[in-house]
């Protein structure tokens, strides 16, 4: 295969310089990616579709219990720390910190109609396919950088697992620990009263000499590399970082209820050494819809707006206040956006063509907000980004090459669907 790619690309530096046209030959030219240095990831997920014209890219103000109703945006808008760039009223406190986020508002994909193929999309970068499972970004991110510490994993999920969340054809070098509950950790990891570490060590010593003896790709064999994985992780040196009592009360009190102990956790998870956290958000559907505002969601969509202000910004300030905040990037998720107009009964739609997704804190070069819509977050007006391109980005912040190659058997797969990362967030 890749033999065959250098012959096409001879041929077309050939025939460029035979004939004196570009053509082929200047496209074959190297493109510079350029590399940040952050270590981890906290990819935070808003299962259901954040309104960006309600939250980040705030435009007129409508209304959605006038008759008929108005189009526009459900709440006031307020100045950030940034000048010119604004936010919805319920986010004062990531508006103080703007200087230290990009708010990417021209992001796009064309999936709308089904949240599970958009949120694959958003995971994966690329649409689903019957011959391939692609990998997520944190299976990718995890397999390809590997766990800062060896005593834990490269990748974790807070959250429920699902296929989009998933290593894909990468396997088990891709795959995560999950956990629901904060205070518990991860199920099944926790050994039963009175096993110690020595009579684990025993009982892994009758197993091994039967496991060696297990072929190494057979299905027996992918069980004995994950059994391997949950018995080194087992035990305390691992399980310790889940106990938030740790942390002080004023600090716990800082990041709000349940979704912000979750965030508080990563920081830990991060301290630890792992590599790559999803967190999501709003497990208990707390406005009744989540993020998927239709019909009377709509209502008490506030009610998740604050609690992401409170949660977020009180990560970003704990992270800055321990030196990790430009080590850390935090990148927020979606699978779409909503719609400035109404449905009949005052909640919103979907909208894949335009919405935001934003990054902070990972020793970018931030703006406060990059890429500019038009009067109702509708239509892109000026720098679009294709969900390939904020992937790009989020690999190239963690020094990850987003065009290299990985591999599905023999097929060669780009990190990233020919995603370049944002140039003005590397400066």
């Amino acid at each position: 295969m890749k033999s065959r790619r250098q012959f096409l690309k001879n041929s077309a530096l050939l025939a460029g310089a035979a004939t004196g046209a570009p053509g082929l030959a200047a496209a074959s030219s190297t493109v510079h990616m350029p590399k940040g240095k952050a270590e981890h990831c906290i990819f935070i997920w808003l299962g259901g579709g954040m309104a960006q014209i309600d939250t980040f890219d705030p435009k007129r103000k409508g209304d959605s219990k006038a008759s008929p109703k108005k189009s526009g945006s459900e709440y006031d808008k307020i100045e950030t720390a940034v000048p010119g760039i604004e936010f919805c009223e319920h986010l004062p406190q990531l508006g103080s910190l703007a200087e230290q986020l990009t708010v990417v508002r021209t992001v796009n994909h064309n999936a709308i109609d089904e949240h599970a193929v958009a949120t694959n999309l958003v995971h994966t970068g690329r649409p689903t396919s019957g011959s391939i499972t692609y990998p997520s970004i944190g299976s990718i991110v995890g397999a390809q950088k590997g766990a800062l510490n060896p005593k834990v994993p490269a990748y974790m999920l807070i959250g429920y697992p699902n296929v989009s969340r998933g290593p894909g054809f990468l396997g088990a070098k891709g795959n995560f620990v999950y956990l629901t509950d904060t205070e518990s950790g991860p199920a099944g990891f926790t050994r039963p009263d009175g096993i110690n570490e020595s009579r684990a060590d025993r009982r892994r010593a009758l197993l091994d000499p039967l496991m060696e003896q297990v072929p190494e790709k057979s299905l027996v064999g992918r069980y004995r590399d994950a059994q391997e994985e949950a018995l080194r992780l087992a035990g305390p040196d691992f399980m310790w970082h889940f106990d938030l009592s740790d942390e002080s009360a004023d600090l716990r009190n800082e990041y709000g209820g349940e979704f912000g102990q979750r965030l508080l956790l990563s920081r830990r998870l991060c301290q630890s050494g792992v590599r790559f956290i999803e967190v999501s958000h709003n497990l208990n559907f707390m406005n009744g819809t989540g993020w998927d505002t239709h019909n009377e969601g709509q209502q008490n969509q506030h009610l998740l707006i604050k609690e992401l202000d409170v949660a977020m910004s009180a990560l970003m300030r704990d992270l800055e206040n321990k030196g990790m905040l430009d080590k850390t990037l935090i990148a927020l998720g979606t699978e779409f956006g909503r719609p400035a107009g109404y449905d009949g009964r005052g909640g919103r739609g979907h909208q894949g063509s335009c919405f935001s997704l934003v990054l902070a804190g990972g020793g970018l070069n931030h703006q406060g907000a990059y890429g500019v819509t038009d009067e109702l977050s509708k239509e892109i007006v000026e720098n679009p980004v294709p969900l390939a391109d904020y992937h790009a980005t989020i690999h190239a912040a963690l020094g990850i090459d987003p065009s290299h190659e990985l591999t599905d058997g023999n097929r060669p797969v780009p990190i990233t669907d020919g995603g370049k990362p944002i140039a003005k967030l590397f400066g």
